[in-house]
Order: structure tokens, then C-alpha cells, then sequence
């Protein structure tokens, strides 16, 4: 079994989630319509991150938000109105 990375997204503004998806789609395949499936790797997952906080997360309006999840250390990144939400997630 692979390792992957699961970004999923919720973004308001059609031209910023116009431009996230463009880029997601540089490294992993839609899987459903704001989610991306990713190989894992930490340089592809240096470069995700690196972009989110660069480019992405000075657009994002107040309720947008965006989750990395890792398989290979069962983690999870949060941006934008998920950073305040303390929920516990579970990996099956």
C-alpha cells in the first residue's frame, strides 16, 4: 500500500480555489471535487505547505479552510478556520 496525502479544501472565492485546485493538480489527482489525492513524500509535502503559506493563505477569506492529512505519520495541517476547530480526528 502506498502512502498518500489527502488535501481537502473548502474555499470561498471561485479565483483563489480556481488557482489552489491548478496547483494541487501539479502533484496528486481530484479524487472528489475539493479533495486531491498526493504520493507521499516530504519534499512534495515541503512544497504543498511551503506554497498553502506563501501564496494561498493571505487570499483565504475568514471560514476558509484547508487540511493536509499525512497517512504515513497519521497527521494532520491545518490553515484558515480549521486551525480553530480542537477536533480529534480518527485514521482507520
Amino acid at each position: 500500500m502506498s502512502k498518500l496525502i489527502i488535501v481537502a479544501y473548502d474555499i470561498s472565492k471561485n479565483k483563489t480555489r480556481s488557482r489552489f485546485s491548478k496547483f494541487l493538480e501539479k502533484y496528486g489527482v481530484r479524487v472528489q471535487f475539493s479533495v486531491y489525492e498526493i504520493e507521499n513524500s516530504q519534499r512534495v509535502l515541503d512544497i504543498v505547505s511551503t506554497a498553502i503559506e506563501a501564496k494561498f493563505k493571505k487570499q483565504f477569506e475568514p471560514g476558509d479552510s484547508v487540511y493536509i492529512f499525512t497517512s504515513e505519520k497519521s497527521s494532520i495541517v491545518k490553515y484558515g478556520s480549521a486551525n480553530l476547530l480542537d477536533n480529534d480526528l480518527i485514521f482507520i
